[in-house]
């Protein structure tokens, strides 16, 4: 399953997903429905679903932030959110590298897209790494 933050809400990269990727395409109001979710409450939400990989723009509030564990994973793209559109095509591009290509290998994950690259962390072990 694939969550979309709020601020994704409304501009169609959850249909241009579902294109390519065969599990379910939800936001995060979806999960928790007519209720204001704070960032922080996101976690524990994302922890009661089939391990989840959570897609935000909100990087500042998410990378080196959030409490991650085994159940989920994160993908924050550090980009404005004028360049929103190009999410799904970037993220089809994480999802077909080898270290990120199926679910289990996200899980714990955070990661980091922006247009220096991909830099990435794990639950196990803290060190950030990147990616050519």
């Amino acid at each position: 399953m694939i969550v979309l933050d709020e601020q994704l809400l409304g501009r169609g990269l959850e249909m241009e997903i579902a294109q390519w990727y065969r599990g379910p395409v939800r936001f995060i109001m979806d999960l928790r429905p007519n209720t204001v979710i704070k960032d922080d409450a996101v976690p524990l939400l994302l922890q009661r679903q089939d391990h989840p990989t959570f897609v935000t723009l909100n990087e500042s509030d998410f990378w080196l932030k959030v409490l991650i564990n085994e159940r989920f994973g994160v993908v924050c793209f550090a980009l404005p959110d004028s360049r929103a559109r190009e999410i799904p095509a970037l993220l089809r591009s994480l999802f077909r590298r080898q270290q990120f290509a199926t679910k289990s290998q996200r899980m714990g994950m955070v990661i980091r897209i922006a247009d220096q690259g991909v830099t990435y962390y794990g639950l196990d072990d803290r060190m950030i790494r990147s990616l050519a």
